[in-house]
């Protein structure tokens, strides 16, 4: 059975290249012009990827994107003209799991959409425990000490890399390539944000640091010494 796509986008041009586009390689197309009627669509007839624009009329991309994602764990690709590194970071903590930036690419959209399909099939869930940190890939949850970690769908799969990997020295390249999927830039310093962001809440109960920088490499996850 082939995948259902729904595309939220106000501009009619792109909206129906995109809708040609992903119908010819054989995706069932549903597609909303307003934040308010796609999430309208995505709760009546939910589908298996959102390809989202971010300034749509009433409701905005970001705030259609954080709905989504309180909603359930379906992948959102973030499609905008918007194209500063903070810009990427505000689509990225909202939820989105890709983002992409107009004028673009349909060969490498249909890459990037089948990438996030591959990554989101269902997988029995596990759970990881390092330190007194535990993480839990059924319910996509975190916990320290009995203490609830609330994570954003970014620093979640980052979170997941680490523990995935303990003691183990992560370059940059290996986190792009497993969180993102593709490089931001080499000027880009969106790790070193996701990184901060994840320490302030795992230290948030003044716990001991578990993700530690290693100068020129990376950043491995390992107890304090």
């Amino acid at each position: 059975m082939s995948a259902r796509i729904l595309i939220i986008e106000d501009d009619e041009a792109i909206l129906t290249f995109l809708r040609r586009g992903l119908t010819y390689d054989g995706y069932e197309v549903d597609t909303a012009t307003d934040g308010q009627t796609g999430l309208v669509l995505a709760r009546d007839t939910p589908p298996d990827l959102v390809v989202l624009d971010w300034m749509l009329p009433g409701l905005d991309g970001l705030e259609v994107c954080r709905r989504l994602r309180s909603g359930g764990a379906t992948p959102i690709l973030m499609l905008t003209a918007r194209d500063t590194v903070n810009d990427r970071v505000q689509g990225l903590d909202a939820g989105a799991d890709d983002y992409m930036v107009k004028p673009f690419n349909l060969d490498e959209l249909l890459a990037r959409i089948r990438a996030l399909l591959r990554r989101t099939k269902p997988a029995r869930p596990k759970i990881y425990e390092f330190s007194d940190l535990v993480l839990d890939t059924g319910t996509r949850q975190a916990t320290r000490n009995e203490r609830t970690i609330d994570l954003t769908a970014k620093e979640y799969e980052l979170l997941e890399l680490f523990m995935r990997h303990p003691r183990q020295v992560m370059t940059r390249e290996m986190i792009y390539d497993d969180v993102w999927g593709y490089d931001f830039g080499g000027e880009s310093n969106i790790i070193e944000v996701y990184v901060r962001y994840l320490r302030q809440k795992l230290e948030e109960g003044e716990e001991n640091r578990l993700i530690h920088t290693v100068r020129g490499m990376g950043y491995v996850l390992r107890e304090t010494e």
